[in-house]
């Protein structure tokens, strides 16, 4: 705590002497004390309500009262599940304050997500920093007192609970995401229940996770991210773009994807956590916490490269259709769109003429019919001439002649 909220300090008088004076106050109390002599403080239940009231700013969330737990043979008082790994879990959220990633008030501790069965999964510690480019990060604190695999499993609940919908989703998207195990796929994350938690983290995917080892040796924690990216690869890995230019794409669709980094409390420590530290799993190599969580071959790569894609194939085609254009047999001029829309579309084919002959040509030719209808129509409305009446009479009389 002294690290977490007097990170210049020197020496920690200043807040054990104010953690005594909340202590007369009944506000906080010593859960337990460790080996090495330092003390484990948590809030009364007094405090709790305290603290919800006079710190909790809008929309964050006071971490669970830690009860007083006794021994039912004993009565001694239980501490035991607040010791190291409660102080590993200070000590990250230290690091991560020191390393300006987090407001004091922004880390919270042990905040349950409930599951659809009801299963409550905790996370150890949640961050929010938007400053740092982390608007929310779920952290467990591991050391290797866990089973590999129990970490994927965790890993799984996260990713269920953020494919849950809220209780007041309307009916139209409640029955969609039971009409098909993967309909969920087609809700936006804005319709999900984890946004009523939690801000938008700014990235494609669910909430990311962190998992970070502590107090332990270093083939433990390469055994525990192999197992993390093998049996976790559904829960964190990224898919292929449903694109019609498949082979064009190497971007990945990270929407349905829980981001997921990992590193160990002694790099935190050693490096600070704004260091390159940080491994996201899929990747080799360590990068900042912010690096990390990006996505450089994510959605905005997709756009670029279907973009440029259709681009390409709008110019393919473009390419094929001027190599199939038809060209005028009296001329030799190519046709324009409209002489070849007119002599392939059906109901303009019909009177199109001569098809061989380009626009042009094919207007002389209906100007050459229209010139010789013309004349036609002239020479057929021409008036008779006039027949002589003297000339009537002689050929009559001649032909009267006995």
């Amino acid at each position: 705590m002294w690290k977490l909220t007097r990170p210049g300090n020197q020496h920690d008088k200043l807040v054990r002497d104010n953690l005594l004076d909340l202590e007369d106050h009944q506000l906080v109390r010593i859960e337990l004390v460790r080996e090495d002599q330092r003390q484990v403080w948590v809030l009364t239940k007094r405090g709790h309500g305290e603290a919800k009231k006079l710190l909790e700013p809008k929309g964050i969330r006071v971490s669970a009262l830690r009860e007083k737990k006794y021994d039912p043979v004993t009565g001694k008082l239980l501490g035991a599940s607040y010791d190291d790994h409660a102080a590993a879990v200070t000590s990250t959220a230290a690091e991560l304050h020191s390393a300006g990633i987090g407001h004091r008030l922004g880390f919270q501790t042990e905040i349950g997500h409930r599951l659809g069965n009801g299963y409550v999964q905790r996370a150890d510690l949640v961050v929010r920093a938007p400053e740092a480019g982390v608007p929310v990060l779920l952290l467990e604190i591991d050391r290797r007192s866990e089973d590999a695999h129990d970490l994927v499993v965790k890993l799984r609940r996260y990713w269920e609970w953020g494919r849950l919908l809220p209780k007041d989703a309307d009916k139209r998207t409640v029955d969609l995401v039971r009409s098909r195990p993967d309909a969920i796929e087609h809700v936006d994350h804005d319709k999900r229940l984890w946004r009523r938690f939690y801000p938008p983290t700014g990235r494609e995917g669910l909430v990311p996770v962190a998992f970070v080892f502590a107090d332990t040796t270093e083939a433990k924690v390469d055994n525990a991210v192999a197992a993390l990216e093998e049996a976790g690869r559904r829960y964190w890995a990224p898919r292929r773009y449903d694109s019609l230019y498949e082979k064009a794409i190497t971007a990945r669709d990270y929407r349905q994807a829980v981001p997921v980094v990992v590193t160990t409390l002694e790099q935190l420590q050693e490096h600070g956590a704004d260091a390159a530290v940080w491994r996201r799993l899929g990747r080799t190599g360590e990068q900042t916490l912010r690096a990390a969580l990006d996505n450089p071959d994510g959605h905005a790569l997709y756009r670029a490269q279907e973009a440029r894609a259709d681009a390409e194939d709008q110019q393919r085609r473009a390419a094929e259709r001027e190599a199939e254009r038809p060209v005028c047999t009296r001329c030799g001029r190519k046709f324009t769109d409209e002489r070849w829309e007119e002599i392939t579309v059906h109901r303009t084919a019909v009177r199109a003429g001569d098809k061989s002959v380009c626009g042009p040509c094919r207007a002389d030719d209906v100007a050459h019919q229209e010139a010789a209808a013309e004349a036609a129509r002239l020479a057929a409305a021409a008036p008779e001439p006039e027949s002589d009446p003297e000339s009537d009479r002689g050929r009559g009389w001649f032909r009267r002649r006995p």
